[in-house]
């Protein structure tokens, strides 16, 4: 076994891909172990698992003299490392959340603070705090109705269209009122409606 062995470490507190030699005797490997894992190397136990998807002990590293490649040990198989004297170490204590007092703040004191998301959002009226303004809705002229007769005049001088009327009312690619005119010469879109 030549080169550089690429193994995933798993441990309670880590997960991590390095990158060992073979020849590193597993005295040495745990003495490395210890320094991201945080679990003595006296504490140590190492299993190797197959793969990350399939947790099957293939090895079990015990002999501190001999080195990683006694073990037969592939390129992105895992080495589980177990503490055996979790109460020596910090084992565990960095994940267990349960040990820590929880930062609970009530509505009332939150209200409060002048340093919150909610005071942002009161000076500057954004989101529920903005300005309710109403909509003024325009209303539909009374003279203008489907079927009726009308002259369009054009931005160019001299130059108006006559047509009839075949839409009034709101439109769901714009606000406000829209009429719709079908002219009797076919200029504008298509057909000239």
């Amino acid at each position: 076994m030549s080169g550089v062995l690429k193994v995933f470490v798993v441990s309670p507190d880590t997960r991590s891909e390095r990158r060992f030699d073979p020849h590193l005797t597993i005295a040495s490997l745990k003495s490395k172990l210890e320094l991201f894992t945080g679990i003595p190397a006296s504490n140590q136990s190492i299993s190797v698992l197959n793969s990350e998807t399939d947790p099957t002990v293939v090895a079990q590293l015990s002999d501190d003299s001999k080195p990683i490649g006694f073990y037969s040990v592939k390129d992105w198989q895992v080495l589980k490392v177990d503490d055996l004297n979790p109460s020596a170490s910090f084992t565990g204590q960095l994940t267990d959340v349960s040990q820590v007092e929880k930062f609970e703040l009530s509505d009332a004191a939150y209200a409060e603070r002048n340093d919150s998301v909610l005071a942002y959002k009161q000076r500057h009226k954004v989101g529920r705090f903005a300005s309710k303004t109403e909509e003024v809705k325009e209303s539909v002229p009374a003279d203008i109705s489907v079927g009726s007769r009308c002259q369009v005049e054009s931005s160019e001088p001299g130059l108006s269209k006559r047509g009839t009327v075949r839409f009034v009312g709101e439109t769901k690619f714009a606000s406000g009122v829209w009429v719709g005119v079908e002219y009797d010469e076919p200029f504008g879109k298509n057909d000239g409606s």
